[in-house]
């Protein structure tokens, strides 16, 4: 996989809890960083994927038993 280098300016709070955090994972800032964005990235997509999914039911409809048809009348339905 190829790699870019990236300039990223973050509050020196910030950079320190990060650093800490990387420490304690046992990796480098850069690697956290990567995985922080992979994890995000990999949500975004499952999230999409979802969503198509979910668009392509809503466009083909779900089997209700009536093939399209109704053959009822609502007052018949509410009679008492």
């Amino acid at each position: 996989m190829d790699r870019s280098n990236v300039t990223v300016s973050l509050p020196e709070d910030i950079l320190r809890e990060a650093r800490h955090l990387a420490v304690d994972r046992g990796v480098s800032l850069s690697r956290l960083l990567a995985q922080l964005l992979e994890e995000q990235i990999e949500t975004v997509r499952g999230r999409r994927q979802a969503r198509d999914r979910q668009l392509q039911l809503l466009e083909k409809g779900l089997p209700l038993g009536t093939n399209g048809g109704i053959e009822w009348k609502r007052e018949s339905l509410h009679e008492r």
